[in-house]
Parts: structure tokens; sequence; C-alpha cells
């Protein structure tokens, strides 16, 4: 009986938003329009890191792999979302939910250690000036990103495998509008211990011990500040760090309300909006976070720009 139901779903439904029919088309151009401005936001800040040898740091190699997170993160979503508002179609194949699924974790849990990542680079810029360089050398830098894929590879991997062996009942209702990995498990009518103990384990290594080490690497600096005598070095500080802390405060702030600390009255709609917050808004503002007051960012800009009239 439960294989016969594991092979009769095919196909699951997606709740998807909670949009009156008659503003779809509102809202489709909306989210259309966020979606492009993410995908072009985090492509330029990839192209200008790489066109501008000014820019070949440790901290932009950082945040190139962050956009380059942010738009696939927003891309594995946000196609199937805009589809469905377009052609009001919830259904979604099951091998394509378990494909969602994974490039969700594999992005989802790499942005939370880049996260990590840069605020440890701060750290150091702030803490260590005159070792910097010899701290965040190249080889460094590539021993702390390439472990850091292949984990979450690894992780999400894990996650998919345990799903995939899973028996589902009748309903095949997922409650939002993607294929996240806790709604999906409530469909399922097998055994899940195997897969709350991992996403037990995983959320332990890729959401709270992440941002327990930003928090350690950003008391460091408080402490560091504290020290200076100067105001100019304070206000330095605060601007180098300010974007960063931004990104921090919107991702993990959704992320721990959401998955970390629901409370017994969490709506749907309010799952699905909180959901939306780090699927969607959150890469799509990172790029204007983190280039508006970056002079590095707009010189590239400027120098980029400057070439190509000249070539022209």
């Amino acid at each position: 009986m439960t294989e016969n139901n594991h092979t009769a779903i095919s196909h699951f439904l997606l709740l998807g938003l909670p949009i009156p029919p008659e503003n779809q088309h509102l809202f489709f151009v909306l989210f259309l329009a966020m979606y492009l401005t993410t995908v072009m936001g985090n492509f330029i800040i990839i192209i200008l890191i790489l066109l501008d040898s000014h820019l070949h740091t440790p901290m932009y190699l950082f945040l190139s792999n962050l956009s380059f997170s942010d738009l696939c993160f927003s891309s594995v979503t946000m196609p199937k979302l805009l589809k469905y508002m377009l052609t009001q179609d919830p259904s979604i194949p099951y091998a394509d939910c378990l494909a969602q699924m994974y490039f969700l974790i594999v992005f989802g849990d790499m942005e939370s250690f880049l996260l990590v990542v840069m605020a440890y680079d701060r750290y150091v810029a702030i803490c260590f000036p005159l070792h910097y360089t010899s701290i965040m050398s190249p080889k460094f830098c590539a021993c702390l990103l390439l472990p850091l894929w292949m984990l979450t590879i690894f992780l999400a991997m894990i996650h998919t495998l345990l799903v995939a062996r899973l028996s589902f009942c009748e309903n095949s209702v997922i409650l939002q509008f993607f294929c996240d990995l806790s709604a999906f498990l409530k469909l399922a009518c097998s055994n899940i211990y195997e897969n709350e103990l991992m996403i037990f384990i995983s959320s332990g290594l890729t959401v709270v011990i992440p941002f327990l080490l930003i928090v350690m690497s950003y008391a460091r600096i408080v402490s560091s500040i504290l020290k200076m005598s100067s105001t100019q070095g304070i206000h330095k500080v605060f601007s180098t760090c300010g974007s960063h802390l931004s990104v921090v405060s919107l991702f993990y702030g959704t992320i721990i309300g959401l998955y970390l600390c629901p409370s017994a009255n969490n709506s749907t709609v309010k799952e699905t909006l909180m959901a939306m917050m780090y699927t969607v808004v959150t890469p799509m503002l990172n790029p204007f976070v983190y280039s508006l007051k970056n002079r590095d960012i707009k010189g590239a800009l400027r120098r980029v720009i400057s070439r190509k009239k000249i070539s022209l």
C-alpha cells in the first residue's frame, strides 16, 4: 500500500502566494521586475569583479561568490513562481521538486557560509591590518571556499536522498510557493525520523554555528573599535562592516524566525511571506546593499564604462 502511494504521486501542487485572482497580473509584473533586478544586479557585480583588477581582493572574491549564490538561489524558485502566476498551473513534477529542493539547500547553505567567511575577512582586516595580506592569501581563500562548496553539495545530496526514499499520502499540496523541505516532509506517510535528525544536524552546521561565529567576529571587531581614539577610523570601520551587517540581519533574521523559532500560531500566509523575504527580497537587495555606498564598486563601474567608450 505504501509503495502504491509513493508511485501514485508523480506531481505535487504548490500552494503559491495568497494573491487575489484579479491582482495576479499586477503581481506578476512586480515579481518579474524583482527577478530581473536580482539577475542584473548580481550579474553586474560578478562581471565588475572579474574585469577590474582593483577588485581582485579576498573581500570581493567572497562577494562574487555571494552574488553567484544569490543569483542561482533566486533562479531556483522565481521562474516556477512566475510561470504559475501566468498560467495558474500549480503542479510540479516529483523529480523537478526534488531538484529544486536540492539546489535551494546548496545555495542557501552556501550563502550562510559565505556570510561567515566575509565576517572573518572583516575581522582580520580591522583587528590585524598589518598582517591582512599574509593571512588572507589567495591560497587560503581558495582553501576556505572549495571545502565549503563541497560541504553544501554533500549536505544537499543527503537531504535529497533521504527525501527520495519516503512514501507520500494522497495529499500532494505543498504549503509553500516552492518545494520547501519542511513543508515537503509534512506530506510524508513513512517515518521521517532520519530526515528530522539530518535537519537538526545540518541546521547546527549551516545556521547556528555560522551565526555564532559571525557574532564572535563582530564582538572582536567592536572591542577593537572601543580601543580606537580616531573618529575617522571608527567611521571607516562602520562603513566597511555596515553592508555586511545589513545582509546578515536580513538573511538570518528570516531564517531563524521561520525555521529555528517557529510559533504554534504561525499561519501559512506568515510563513510564505517570511520565505519570500529570504528567497526573493534578500538576493535582490544584496547587490544594492554592497554597491550603493561602496566606492570600489562605483569606481570599477566607471573604469569599465570608460574602457568601453574608448574601445568604441
